[in-house]
């Protein structure tokens, strides 16, 4: 039986890639620090044989008893409302944290897929944005610390397969959703889910023309899966190209909730991304990848996810785990 530690297990995604590798057959071990993850995505895992679990920062010395065949390292926050409170572990977790993880890699000869994102690409000057971009980037902005630290991972992913011939994959993911993700996470799509279901109108930043494409996060995890049992150390796009503006995609949320509320505008946050489409010509070649969840038949889905939530997590903006790291790190 393969071995697999994955970071971030108790994440959105993370908790996705515990439940895929456990139906391969893996063993999974996941690691989380629960700053933002949350234990009630893996809650079903607890107690299964193949599965377990290890509650730790991975910007710490990393130890795993036993042999590793697979690591997937999807530590880290993902989106702005927790990037711009905890920028310096956000930070620490895309230098350190990755380090940590390429050392152990090497250490038990596993092969290791590092999660990047489309921000490497920054505001593109290139759409769509395809792997040879380098971006647009503004090192010192407010989203720096989330969009470096994912070009930093990189960069030392791929000098570890260079220097030691690690065998690494680095998949660049584009916006995904769908179950577990947290309804007031800052990103658009449970964003406007969250105002709708709470009868608030929804709120679009700048005029509404910049735009998003959205993955379900299945097609992601079967994308992510294709690419570690790949042979391709260069960076992928893993994302659906199915570009949509902002106005349009809460006309949609409106349509799917059957609400009547309004969209309000406010002004567009500094160095948001005007454009976000995936060329995924990589992936096809490669993997053999494309999606294949319709947006409509994804966002059915999710909604209903959310709308089975306990009332009290509508109006939850962070879980206490953030909030007691947060006050702690202010007083040290």
């Amino acid at each position: 039986m393969k071995r697999t530690l994955i970071t971030g297990a108790a994440g959105f995604l993370g908790s996705h890639l515990c439940d895929r590798f456990i139906a391969e057959g893996h063993k999974v071990l996941g690691m989380d620090n629960l700053i933002t993850g949350d234990m009630s995505n893996i809650e079903h895992l607890m107690g299964h044989e193949h599965f377990e679990f290890y509650h730790h920062d991975v910007t710490k010395y990393v130890h795993v008893p036993g042999e590793l065949d697979y690591i997937l390292h999807f530590a880290s926050p993902a989106s702005p409302i927790d990037y711009l409170k905890i920028p310096i572990q956000t930070l620490k977790v895309g230098a350190m944290g990755t380090h940590n993880l390429l050392g152990l890699a090497l250490a038990k000869g596993a092969r290791i897929i590092v999660a990047s994102t489309s921000e490497v690409y920054g505001d593109p000057m290139v759409h769509p944005q395809t792997e040879e971009y380098w971006g647009n980037v503004n090192p010192v902005g407010p989203r720096g610390v989330y969009d470096e630290a994912k070009r930093y991972q990189e960069a030392i992913t791929m000098a570890y397969h260079t220097f030691h011939g690690l065998e690494t994959r680095i998949v660049r993911i584009f916006n995904t959703y769908g179950p577990r993700m947290r309804l007031n996470d800052g990103r658009v799509l449970p964003a406007f889910i969250g105002q709708a279901l709470r009868g608030e109108d929804l709120t679009v930043f700048g005029d509404g023309s910049q735009t998003r494409s959205f993955c379900y996060v299945d097609d992601l995890v079967e994308g992510i899966h294709r690419l570690l049992m790949s042979d391709c150390p260069d960076p992928v796009n893993v994302g659906n190209p199915d570009e949509i503006t902002i106005r349009q995609f809460a006309d949609e949320i409106i349509q799917l909730t059957g609400t009547d509320q309004k969209v309000i505008y406010k002004p567009l946050p500094k160095d948001d991304p005007t454009q976000r489409q995936p060329n995924i010509s990589r992936a096809k070649e490669i993997l053999g990848w494309t999606p294949k969840v319709d947006r409509s038949e994804g966002l059915k889905i999710t909604y209903d996810y959310f709308k089975s939530l306990p009332e009290d997590v509508l109006y939850r903006v962070e879980h206490k785990n953030f909030q007691d790291y947060n006050q702690r790190r202010k007083q040290e």
